[in-house]
């Protein structure tokens, strides 16, 4: 029986790949799970790549202007945050 790959898109989200309004490029998740800005869009594109498992079929190169969303909020829940009595106990 020969094996079926599945889609690019169910193993990863896209990473939209863009100039931000000062030039700089900047690589986006689309549901906030990873990002961040570079020099250059080879290492834009290197770095989403590696973030996603190696798929290039899930980057989506943007003429547009694309600011990194820092305050989005991603589908997989934060940590707990810890409370003052928990901070106070493990500085003592």
């Amino acid at each position: 029986m020969e094996k079926v790959d599945e889609p690019p898109s169910s193993h990863s989200n896209q990473v939209l790949i863009g100039q931000n309004s000062r030039g700089n490029w900047v690589a986006q998740e689309s549901h906030g799970l990873f990002g961040g800005l570079f020099v250059s869009r080879a290492q834009a594109v290197k770095y989403a790549l590696s973030e996603n498992g190696d798929h290039p079929a899930t980057i989506v190169l943007s003429a547009d202007i694309v600011e990194l969303d820092t305050h989005r909020k991603s589908s997989i829940a934060a940590p707990a945050t810890m409370d003052a009595g928990s901070r106070q106990s493990r500085a003592a």
